[in-house]
């Protein structure tokens, strides 16, 4: 018998035929699969209700993964290891160009798996709505790791990712971010959790995305370095780019930090909308710490130390109040400022691991880098 499964005594039979058969929405509609044929047949056919379980190992697919299946609200999609498996799900093979895995659907959750060596962009969700992304890995390819792009791109989750290792050859690394949102527009999208480093290009890059987007317990580090010996290398390096082609955008960021970034830890980047970044803190970036020149945000409680640009620029429009740098608000002292716990495992709960890195012990200004 193949080693696919399903939940009803139909599927399995048929599946003990050799036969490529899915459940219906009716049936309970698990799959279990373990080639790449089998999980693209998976991924186009499922239902409201399906859940994709993929057998342990790398699995090299020699075209795009897709899928415009919906799931809803209350019956959604889900794509994730068969049990504690190890999944990784490798670009090696596809054509210049393509992509890992591409969804335009709703209401999908995609998990445990780990995506690397794309041509292009590894995982994109395009006008998406509701779909979460947990504990996943994007790793080393051609473009950026983790897109969010269209319009009607509505409550989207990303938790707990780490995208790392980015670079746009043809480029020379100017495209290359861990996580893109861009070139689209809708409400109630969140990252959160994230680990996001050594890209080509930015940590965090929402270019021409219009609606707001909010970022939480992140940390975006070593973006924007040649890694790669490219003599044209033109990654801009910021760890969180929070805007760009005009926008007026109030995009959130809370409780996160920027480090060892070749350009700012945190800009605007033309957004002038009011854009609101609370308890972060930008340590040892090649520019500022947070460049705010020409919008209206709002900086708060915020930590800038070693940045070798200075610690912020801003604008006449730019509200500024209880950050290191403002009247009367100490500079607390770091913990720790050897990173090299930033690149742990994650916790059971797939959360980012234990750290004293850049923490201060204190309850009123910078991240609490957890």
């Amino acid at each position: 018998m193949s080693r696919r499964t399903a939940l009803t005594l139909a599927s399995a039979l048929a599946l003990g035929a050799g036969l490529a058969v899915l459940p219906t929405q009716a049936q309970a509609a698990t799959v279990v699969v373990d080639t790449s044929a089998e999980l693209s047949s998976a991924l186009s056919s499922a239902t409201a209700g399906t859940v994709i379980q993929v057998r342990g190992g790398t699995y090299y697919p020699t075209a795009t993964l897709q899928s415009t299946a919906n799931g809803t609200s209350s019956s959604r999609v889900h794509l994730q290891p068969y049990g504690s498996e190890t999944v990784k799900i490798d670009g090696s093979n596809l054509p210049d160009g393509d992509w890992i895995f591409k969804l335009t659907a709703d209401y999908w959750t995609v998990s445990g798996i780990t995506f690397q060596n794309s041509p292009d962009s590894a995982v994109v969700c395009q006008s998406c709505t509701g779909t979460v992304w947990s504990n996943i890995k994007t790793i080393n390819g051609g473009d950026s790791g983790f897109t969010l792009t269209g319009d009607a791109t509505v409550n989207n989750t990303v938790r707990n990712i780490d995208s790392y290792g980015h670079y746009d050859a043809a480029t020379h690394g100017e495209n290359a971010d861990g996580i893109a949102v861009k070139f689209g527009s809708g409400t109630g999208n969140l990252i959160t959790g994230a680990r996001l480093y050594n890209n080509s290009d930015d940590g965090i890059d929402f270019w021409s995305f219009s609606s707001p987007v909010t970022v939480e317990h992140t940390w975006a580090f070593g973006n924007g370095r040649n890694r790669w010996g490219d003599s044209a290398f033109a990654g801009d390096g910021n760890g969180y780019k929070l805007g760009g082609d005009g926008e007026v955008v109030a995009h959130v960021v809370n409780n996160s930090a920027a480090w060892d970034n070749a350009g700012n830890g945190f800009t605007e980047n033309s957004n002038t909308g009011a854009i609101v970044i609370n308890r972060t803190t930008a340590y040892a970036n090649g520019n500022r710490g947070y460049y705010f020149a020409t919008g209206a945000a709002r900086l708060g409680k915020n930590l800038a130390v070693s940045n070798g640009g200075g610690s912020v620029s801003k604008g006449s429009s730019v509200v500024s109040a209880g950050n290191n740098w403002d009247s009367g608000i100490a500079t607390p002292s770091f913990v720790s400022t050897n990173a090299s716990t930033t690149y742990n495992a994650r916790q059971s709960d797939g959360s980012l691991p234990a750290t004293t890195f850049l923490t201060t012990g204190s309850t009123t200004i910078g991240a609490t880098m957890n």
